[in-house]
């Protein structure tokens, strides 16, 4: 993988800046959550832990079984948590994370080392671009991607790349943070600092919905689980953060209808 092709924002917020261990985020996962159940008037650590797994665990569940025959990738898997947790509570037959930085990748073969050696053909991290899988045509079941999808450039490649490896009637699950549409895009940048310095894309979710069916996706749904993530997070957040930090303009982007976090669900066909 051409490290070139790393944008410079995510190369220092996932190289040097190591974002899992910003206090926002805790255990060494980096999603900003699925608080559905959790109590938030005064969350813990342990909370916001979690919440990130319960994330994982709502896209998980999105696959039909029997778990134990499907191969899947995880695109965007920064540290490896979630492929590792993929693998030890639904017993996936086989998970490959895989991740544009070299620093990730690293880290999540660190991480989970014992998770390595216990599962040693089933469980594994590799080099990899959204729109460049290190997979064969039609050698997947699934793929997903936790909160990485507003990371990447573009998702025309992705959505196509994503067919490519799946095999017919496999699945893509994918969730993140997605724009209400281009004409907000200015006004994200000027709210979220994430989307000003280009580590975050404003992905409007029509655009990726179309670019599914046009590579070959049917049965394209979308599922919005904002109510699950912001008002949570922001409430980590109010005792995480310095007062008046960008982060805590997400819940207003929300509430304005700027932005929402989706759970994106396509069947190849």
């Amino acid at each position: 993988m051409n490290h070139d092709r790393i944008p410079a924002t995510v190369r220092q917020t996932y190289g040097v800046g190591d974002l899992a261990m910003a206090a926002s985020f805790a255990g060494g996962f980096i999603n900003f959550g699925d608080w559905h159940g959790i109590d938030i008037t005064a969350p813990s650590p342990e909370d916001r832990i979690h919440s990130q797994e319960q994330l994982y665990r709502r896209v998980l569940s999105a696959f039909p079984g029997p778990a134990e025959r499907l191969r899947l990738a995880e695109v965007g898997c920064g540290r490896g948590l979630g492929a590792a947790l993929a693998l030890r509570e639904f017993r996936f037959a086989a998970v490959t994370g895989v991740d544009i930085h070299p620093d990730q990748i690293e880290r999540a073969r660190t991480v989970n080392s014992k998770a390595l050696a216990t599962f040693p053909d089933r469980l594994a991290y590799a080099l990899g671009a959204a729109d460049e899988l290190p997979f064969r045509g039609g050698s997947l079941d699934g793929v997903y991607s936790v909160e990485a999808a507003q990371h990447f450039r573009e998702l025309t490649g992705f959505a196509r790349e994503a067919a490519r490896v799946l095999r017919p009637g496999g699945r893509l699950v994918v969730t993140t943070f997605f724009s209400s549409g281009p004409e907000v895009a200015e006004r994200l940048s000027i709210l979220l600092g994430s989307f000003a310095d280009g580590l975050d894309v404003a992905h409007p979710l029509d655009a990726f919905t179309a670019d599914l069916t046009d590579a070959g996706f049917t049965d394209v749904r979308t599922v919005s689980i904002g109510a699950d993530v912001w008002p949570g997070l922001d409430r980590y957040l109010e005792d995480t953060v310095p007062p008046g930090h960008w982060t805590r303009n997400f819940l207003p982007a929300w509430r304005s209808g700027l932005l929402d976090y989706h759970l994106v669900t396509a069947d190849r066909a």
